[in-house]
């Protein structure tokens, strides 16, 4: 039985004693979450690697892998081209998984290697604890990413991130340039600065009470203070995700998923509380930041034309940018991936095509 205590962020030992009466276990572990990711990814056709990849202090990033070579006994799927494209890598969002890209990593390796990695602190990558303050642990974050970058041995890459995982792969081009081909932010969280007067009054009266009341916990608290009642939460809380992934299952095998991957102690979880202030604003907004990524490294945004996420950063770096690349994909959500999965795997392989093709002409 886990100690609920962790939940609470450093400073707010008084309020222990609101979780002493509460439910503190959870119907999880480790090789549940192993085998609600292995059934999310038995709808991949293409064969691919996963391990844990070693980084230090004894951590490592769970990772899928497709390669480039041809894989004579899947006819049905187009061979890769002789020299394969860049390597791409997909960073997911908070409270995602690789397994959330099954819809597509088929379409995505068919032109060239993938990778897929869990982000540190979550999925099954390590659960470390976290520098508390914002810098920290985004740099904990990059820093993972840049020593799984190089024991995977990839020179350079396209950065390919959702929410959180479009923040973090900001962050890592500002420190590592040299590292990506392209960065690619799709429904990027914590970009624009919080309003120094935001409308209160448009939020519900409930849902500041509640956030008063959360505060001091993790953004998923809740979910595990539930006990045995988690995995019913995220099928009746979230039961749209059952809807994005229709076309390949029919039962709950994505919310089981979405519940082991958050039930599991809260290692990132906790990272990206301590970089959020109320309502979900990032500490250190990446609007104000990225105008500095290099030059010669182009900036796609991909956004859902129904999604809650405001497309507007996007909008205002291309007014500075020449080079930034803005696609909204009708009919999609904030998990444009998911909720309309052919147009963005086509939207995203548009872009690498038009990467590649940049690349030779610059060559000749």
């Amino acid at each position: 039985m886990r100690r609920m205590a962790e939940e609470i962020q450093p400073g707010m030992e008084q309020s222990s004693w609101i979780l002493s009466w509460l439910p503190s276990w959870c119907p999880t572990s480790p090789s549940q979450l192993k085998d609600a990711e292995e059934k999310m990814l038995k709808t991949v056709k293409r064969p691919f690697s996963r391990q844990h990849v070693r980084i230090s202090s004894g951590n490592y990033l769970w990772t899928l892998a497709f390669s480039t070579h041809p894989q004579p006994c899947y006819p049905s799927l187009p061979p890769p081209p002789a020299q394969p494209r860049t390597p791409l890598v997909l960073l997911h969002g908070f409270g995602g998984g690789v397994a959330l890209w099954a819809q597509n990593l088929d379409s995505l390796s068919g032109s060239g290697p993938v990778y897929a990695p869990d982000l540190l602190g979550f999925g099954r990558s390590s659960r470390p604890q976290f520098i508390a303050d914002a810098e920290g642990a985004e740099e904990q974050f990059v820093a993972a990413l840049e020593e799984w970058r190089e024991k995977v041995g990839l020179e350079e890459m396209v950065l390919l991130g959702h929410n959180l995982g479009g923040y973090l792969s900001a962050a890592f081009t500002l420190k590592y340039p040299h590292r990506v081909k392209h960065l690619l932010l799709v429904e990027p969280w914590g970009f624009p600065a919080r309003p120094e007067n935001p409308n209160h009054n448009s939020i519900p009266v409930w849902i500041r009470a509640m956030g008063a009341f959360m505060s001091p916990f993790n953004p998923l608290a809740g979910l595990r203070l539930a006990g045995p009642l988690g995995p019913m939460l995220v099928q009746t809380i979230r039961s749209d995700f059952k809807q994005k992934y229709s076309s390949v299952f029919n039962d709950n095998t994505v919310s089981d998923y979405i519940y082991h991957v958050n039930a599991q102690t809260p290692s990132g979880e906790t990272a990206f509380k301590n970089m959020t202030i109320p309502y979900g604003w990032a500490k250190r907004p990446m609007l104000e930041r990225i105008g500095q990524v290099q030059a010669h490294i182009p900036i796609s945004f991909i956004y859902g034309s129904r999604s809650s996420i405001d497309s507007d950063s996007g909008y205002a770096l291309k007014k500075t940018r020449t080079d930034v690349e803005i696609t909204v994909i009708r009919g999609a959500g904030h998990y444009v991936f998911a909720d309309q999965p052919e147009d963005f795997n086509q939207a995203v392989l548009q872009i690498l095509t038009r990467t590649e093709g940049s690349d030779e002409g610059a060559k000749h």
